[in-house]
């Protein structure tokens, strides 16, 4: 184990842990349904055959697990709000509470204001959907603000679309190939109109949470460069450039709907950081002529690239390889893509899926990603913060319960939370950082009256 987790990062980079609603909070007799449910009561779309409808229990928990995070010594704390917890009578007064225990603990709130669990009326192939998603934003915005600062608007658009409108294997179980670029246009634009409806709102500290990673050609091959461009350009590109750039990777536009010459100048509004969610490296060769069993998906056989095994490396409970220098390799590669088009970085994502509490891979693997991030700023990129994922295990998607993400064991029976090796690891590490005083929220952080 390592005896000093922490290098030496600026005395206000920002640590943090991530959750998402549908992942942890449970209680979902209490809102509206989202796609979530509707797609895991479906049979045989959930590995494990379970369902969030309890989860964590985090909605009746919610004040153990801040003081875990307190413990734990973390700046702050990414969350996502449901927006169909929203559309229902009093859901907000759930996030109220919970954004009042965290400013109570001294910990940041930093919402994410949609991960994936989309109201049941709507479709992120109609362009209606962005329109509502600002007027959802308006009105969180109005609520929480006077305490949130910093603030997320969409998680991982890429796999959204990709799992979930392209391939089938994710919510809403749509199986449309190429046709769902229309759901990836839709994230963005509503990405872009979230970003004006908080501004209107008077935020100043916002970001996205693009999940990123480095492409490696399978080969030197002409076929295999060509197929790991083409993948480049479709799950790491298409999300980035019209965010930071105001453009879509040539051709692509050409793809997607409605005025997008327009659009685009909605979607590069600009952000105050840019947040990344980094797991491994993708090795892309030339199509194999066959489906292709990999990381728990079946990558089709008509797809313009094949998704191939990284050899050489260990890999986690759920299969994928630990590769800390790959986030070293994306970070300085995009800031020499992006150059001054690039906002100061935060890792909104990091973290890995093992079994036991006495996790000590996991903890090799943040503290190997933590050095590589540190040499990262070392090498002139901007990084602002780290978020681990998770604090708790939960609710893996199409996974169900199968693997633990968590700092945190739980119970699934009894909901018991148990600190793992790796929460006491960072807790130390945290404690060992010079940490000025820094304020989390408006000067009267005392909490409202339920």
């Amino acid at each position: 184990m390592a005896t000093n987790p922490i290098p030496q990062f600026p005395s206000d980079f920002l640590w943090g842990v991530s959750t998402s609603a549908h992942q942890i909070e449970g209680a979902a007799s209490e809102r509206e349904p989202s796609v979530w449910d509707t797609f895991s009561a479906e049979p045989g779309r959930i590995k494990d055959g379970s369902t969030a409808a309890t989860a964590c229990d985090h909605y009746h928990r919610y004040r153990e697990d801040v003081a875990l995070l307190a413990d734990l010594g973390v700046d702050a704390y990414r969350f996502s709000i449901s927006w169909p917890r929203v559309r229902s009578e009093g859901g907000l007064d759930f996030y109220d509470r919970l954004v009042d225990e965290l400013c109570g603990a001294g910990v940041r709130p930093v919402p994410t204001l949609f991960h994936w669990d989309l109201p049941v009326p709507l479709d992120w192939l109609e362009r209606d959907t962005a329109a509502r998603f600002a007027e959802y934003v308006s009105v969180v915005a109005e609520r929480l603000g006077d305490r949130v600062k910093k603030w997320i608007t969409i998680n991982e658009p890429a796999e959204h679309t990709l799992f979930g409108h392209a391939l089938g294997a994710h919510a809403p179980g749509k199986r449309l190939m190429f046709d769902a670029l229309p759901a990836a246009h839709h994230q963005l634009l509503a990405h872009g109109l979230g970003v004006r409806a908080l501004r209107a709102a008077g935020a100043d500290d916002i970001g996205i949470a693009n999940s990123h990673g480095p492409t490696w050609p399978a080969s030197g091959e002409q076929a295999d460069l060509e197929a790991a461009g083409f993948y480049d350009l479709l799950l790491n590109r298409m999300f980035s450039d019209p965010v930071l750039l105001g453009e879509y990777p040539e051709g692509i536009g050409d793809l997607m709907p409605g005025d997008v010459s327009a659009d685009l100048k909605v979607i590069g509004e600009p952000l105050d950081w840019y947040g990344i969610n980094y797991y491994a490296p993708t090795r892309v060769g030339a199509p194999q002529g066959e489906d292709i069993e990999f990381g728990g998906l079946t990558i089709p056989a008509e797809l313009p690239f094949s998704v191939r095994e990284i050899e050489g490396y260990p890999v986690t409970d759920f299969g994928w390889p630990v590769v800390p220098e790959g986030l070293t390799e994306l970070l300085t590669g995009f800031t020499e893509r992006y150059g001054d088009r690039l906002p100061p970085v935060v890792i909104t994502e990091n973290g890995c899926s093992y079994e036991g509490v006495d996790d000590q891979r996991r903890i090799a693997y943040l503290d190997g990603h933590i050095r590589a991030l540190h040499r990262a700023t070392e090498a002139g990129v901007d990084v602002r913060g780290y978020f681990v994922w998770s604090l708790l295990d939960n609710f893996e998607w199409a996974e169900g319960f199968a693997r633990r993400f968590g700092l945190v064991h739980v119970d699934y029976d009894t909901l018991e939370r148990t600190p793992k090796a790796s929460y006491a690891w960072l807790r130390d590490g945290l404690r060992s950082r010079p940490r000025p005083p820094r304020a989390v929220g408006p000067p009267d952080l005392s909490p409202r009256e339920s």
